[in-house]
């Protein structure tokens, strides 16, 4: 995959509204013009915190854009302290925000697998949107379950969860055996293991496929070399077989990167 170093911007956001749509899971909106003007589905953004001490972003994905109004969608999961005080603001505060980041998903017109697991299904929703495509959207959930009206007013749906409360009891994949499921291309985000095994499964199917990694992240510009994931091949310019997910991912064609 050629990677382009897309335009950013650094802009102090406005909340336009936030809630709580599970437990410790936020929706947020935020006004930043040049930002939603210019972001592609499975980018990012890095979000400042407001208190001084701490200095790091958070780096949170992007999960809608609206490019009419100037804004998007945060969904994020209170993970740590900077996480915490993000989710007791409320409308009309300011944080700073960086972005758009990353590189996004191909768009590709064929039969389409979006496959998300846990926090990694927000990014899917502003590809749903995107895609003009047959959509089948396999989504894991661990406990609640959350943005099941907004993807299924872009596809069919098919749910799996780890203790079978609702769809397929198991993971994803196992979603997809059991309803007989099949398509193209696979577009999937995610906890590591699953990606795994989707990387594992694309293999055996020769379906092609693009996954959008999760790592922890310090500058998200690709400076200080903190997510770096293992790569197939060896960087032309470091002569390792390194990769920068906040750089060069955080999408990836499935065979570049190892686990």
């Amino acid at each position: 995959m050629v990677h382009t170093t897309p335009r950013r911007f650094e802009e102090t956001a406005i909340i336009i509204r936030q809630e709580e749509i599970a437990d410790d899971i936020y929706s947020m909106w935020l006004r930043t013009d040049q930002i939603a003007a210019h972001a592609k589905a499975g980018q990012f953004v890095s979000v400042y915190c407001n208190k001084g001490s701490r200095l790091l972003p958070r780096p949170i994905s992007i999960c809608e854009i609206d490019r009419r109004d100037g804004a998007v969608r945060l969904v994020y999961r209170v993970a740590g302290k900077g996480t915490d005080e993000f989710s007791g603001m409320h409308t009309g505060m300011q944080l700073k925000v960086t972005g758009p980041l990353g590189n996004g998903f191909p768009l590709k017109e064929k039969p389409a697998f979006l496959i998300g697991g846990g926090i990694g299904i927000p990014p899917l929703l502003e590809l749903a949107k995107r895609l003009d495509c047959e959509k089948q959207i396999v989504l894991g959930y661990r406990d609640e379950l959350f943005l099941l009206d907004e993807f299924r007013a872009q596809g069919t749906v098919f749910i799996a969860t780890e203790d079978g409360s609702a769809g397929t009891e198991g993971n994803v994949l196992d979603a997809i055996r059991e309803n007989g499921l099949s398509a193209e291309i696979i577009y999937a985000c995610g906890p590591a293991p699953m990606l795994r095994a989707l990387k594992a499964y694309a293999a055996q199917k020769q379906i092609e496929c693009w996954i959008s990694m999760e790592e922890r992240m310090a500058c998200g510009i690709g400076a200080c070399l903190a997510c770096v994931c293992r790569s197939a091949n060896k960087d032309a310019h470091t002569n390792v077989r390194n990769k920068r997910i906040c750089k060069e991912g955080p999408v990836f064609r499935a065979e570049e990167v190892e686990f």
